[in-house]
């Protein structure tokens, strides 16, 4: 078992910045991607970014290239997503995701990020 635990999200302006945090424990050294996804009201969950435990290699989708980062720490077992130049578009909820080795996925319960116009 995996828990995921996301936080920092929150209400933004146009343009700004927000930096979510997945904190993971539990069968962590079991997971060889970790991603982000997000889901707007009425549209389905869609992936954002992610990243290998092991090699850090990262892989992002077209709409937020270039404006996401996604990084992780594995002496704190976490992984963050800095978000720039955020657009309204951008608002939804979202997910921390473990893909283990295995191929199960545990999900985290999301977190909210709204952005302004």
């Amino acid at each position: 078992q995996v828990q995921l635990v996301e936080s920092g999200g929150g209400l933004v302006q146009a343009g700004g910045s927000l930096r979510l945090s997945c904190a993971a424990s539990g069968r962590t050294f079991s997971s060889y991607r970790m991603s982000w996804y997000r889901q707007a009201p009425g549209k389905e969950r869609e992936f954002v970014a992610a990243i290998s435990w092991s090699g850090g290699r990262t892989s992002y989708a077209d709409s937020v290239k270039g404006r996401f980062t996604i990084s992780r720490d594995i002496a704190k077992n976490t992984v963050d997503l800095q978000m720039n130049s955020l657009k309204p578009e951008d608002s939804a909820v979202y997910y921390c995701a473990a893909r283990m080795y295995d191929s199960s996925t545990y999900w985290g319960q999301g977190t909210q990020v709204t952005v302004s116009s």
